[in-house]
């Protein structure tokens, strides 16, 4: 079996159709072999050249071969490359329903350089930002609220107050990388003892949030 079958074997056993790139393939063969057959396959149309360096299987539709989404390449760069990367604000805030406003498409927040990626044909900014929390879920969160700003205080108070407790406080460890005013409010979340849980006509984040994978 030659290392582009074995490829194809290994992509198609995964649950997970997601984008892969050569250091993952290794175990096929050398980085040489493994280089040399995923541009074969990418030329032959059995792979989809997805981004620099990543490939994947082509999603069959009655539409043709569809790419994986721009949100699942990201995602497989992140991994590699060991970098945070999360949706700006107003597209995090888009994403847990908290507002209906179309976001900037194709501009995403990295802890790694800024930079410009081609994506299935897609430009995509990253911009370097450093993280604010040291999870991608709750990344994503403080993103939305400092999306919401101080005028949405309210709210951001019932997001944070539905978070378990151990979760308010591991978020205000990161307080001083905040804005002043999110800072107050993650730190009353976590240690007052007048918090408590109120009502929003508006999605919560204990429920939201928890849709959104690590």
């Amino acid at each position: 079996m030659t290392t582009a079958d074995q490829i194809l074997r290994f992509l198609k056993g995964q649950a997970r159709k997601e984008p892969v790139c050569a250091k993952q393939l290794l175990h096929l063969g050398s980085r040489a072999a493994v280089d040399q057959a995923l541009s074969r396959l990418a030329q032959r149309k059995k792979l989809m050249r997805v981004a620099r360096g990543f490939y994947a299987l082509p999603a069959r539709s009655r539409f043709g071969d569809l790419p994986p989404s721009p949100e699942q390449i990201i995602a497989a760069i992140a991994r590699q490359k060991g970098e945070r990367i999360t949706p700006i604000g107003a597209a995090a805030a888009n994403a847990l329903g908290l507002t209906t406003q179309v976001p900037l498409r194709g501009v995403y927040l990295t802890s790694g350089r800024s930079r410009r990626i081609r994506l299935s044909g897609e430009t995509i900014e990253l911009r370097h930002a450093v993280s604010l929390a040291e999870s991608a879920r709750h990344e994503r969160l403080l993103r939305a609220i400092e999306w919401l700003g101080a005028e949405g205080l309210l709210q951001v108070r019932a997001m944070l107050e539905s978070l378990p407790l151990h979760e308010r406080r591991e978020l205000a460890e990161r307080a001083a990388l905040m804005p002043a005013w999110m800072a107050e409010a993650v730190a009353e979340a976590a240690y007052s003892s007048s918090a408590v849980r109120r009502k929003s006509g508006r999605p919560t984040a204990s429920r939201l949030v928890q849709s959104i994978a690590d």
